[in-house]
């Protein structure tokens, strides 16, 4: 069957434990997370961590290494009909077969509360084990009932170390039909710090540099390649979750430890990832207050004349006062 058209990530998916790129911390040898699924013990859990560190792949892997009956569900096409049914037919593999069911639910954010609320239930009495995997912090969107019965499990952003093994057997791999153009270590290594940390996008752009080095008639990808591929830097970001309240802390942070530069830096992420100026000038304002205070009065006084100027003028012009204000309040002392 052609699978050209499938994304490459795809393809070559690893298959086994050992195939997975990085996450030691749980899947080296000996380790709480790895023993329970090679021992087919596994407990409900949640699988938290950025896009394309091997959320889903691990899901995939465990189902094809336990014991367990594995069932994928929707979280957003998914239907409480459609969990009664799951669920019934749990129960009828249990009993007849003597079989566990896992259930695998990407972005489990996306579960609203009847079908969190149809899940806990099963998943408390072991009808069902659930393996959840999710981008946003658990805490805050799974429902604490469900959360309590399950083990969270972090996966780290994959390193440029852990990315390069993972390029190079992509490139060997039959699956991804690419193999026919040389891939040098440099070409390799570049992709690789390209990809910040996403497996998914370091297979994109191995796979975009092998055709722009197709359609030039090359044997293999060079430098040029890379570069011409890389595009347009897209900031990670989320205005609702993680993200946000990373870059938010990392601009106050900047500005209590008197780093200017930082602080313009971590202002631009906001912004330019479309946060509402008015939510950084009112951080600006409490700063003022709260880190600053009477060590410098005016500090105050120049967040408040800051959101005025603002209000006044809008952007572009108002960024002008905003960058004003917070290398004053970076300077100023604390």
């Amino acid at each position: 069957m052609d699978n050209s058209a499938t994304p490459i990530a795809e393809r070559v998916r690893p298959r086994t434990l050992d195939a997975i790129a990085g996450q030691a911390h749980l899947l080296a040898p000996g380790k709480p997370l790895r023993l329970a699924i090679e021992q087919d013990l596994l407990p409900s859990m949640v699988l938290w961590g950025p896009p394309g560190v091997g959320k889903t792949t691990l899901a995939r892997v465990i189902a094809t290494t336990t014991r367990a009956y594995f069932v994928n569900y929707s979280a957003v096409l998914g239907s409480v009909a459609e969990v009664r049914t799951i669920v019934e037919e749990a129960r009828s593999r249990r009993a007849l077969e003597g079989k566990r069911t896992v259930l695998f639910v990407d972005e489990i954010h996306r579960f609203n509360k009847a079908q969190q609320d149809a899940f806990l239930p099963h998943v408390e009495s072991g009808v069902l084990t659930l393996i959840g995997a999710t981008t946003e912090n658990p805490s805050f969107s799974v429902n604490a009932a469900l959360l309590s019965r399950c083990r969270v499990f972090r996966l780290e952003a994959l390193g440029a170390g852990d990315l390069e093994p993972l390029l190079v057997r992509a490139h060997s791999d039959p699956r991804a039909h690419i193999e026919d153009i040389a891939v040098p270590n440099d070409a390799i290594s570049a992709i690789a710090h390209l990809a910040r940390g996403d497996a998914r996008r370091a297979l994109q752009l191995l796979e975009s540099a092998v055709a722009y080095a197709r359609t030039r008639s090359q044997t293999s990808v060079d430098m040029e390649c890379v570069s011409a591929i890389e595009g347009t830097r897209v900031l990670l970001y989320d205005k609702a979750g993680d993200e946000h309240y990373n870059v938010t802390s990392a601009f106050i942070k900047s500005m209590r430890g008197s780093d200017p530069d930082a602080a313009v830096y971590w202002m631009m992420r906001l912004l330019d990832a479309g946060d509402d100026p008015l939510f950084v000038l009112r951080r600006m304002i409490i700063f003022a207050s709260e880190d600053i205070g009477n060590a410098d009065p005016r500090a105050l006084v120049v967040a408040t004349s800051a959101d005025a100027a603002y209000r006044r003028l809008g952007m572009p012009e108002g960024m002008y006062a905003l960058g004003q204000a917070v290398v004053y309040l970076a300077s100023a002392p604390k």
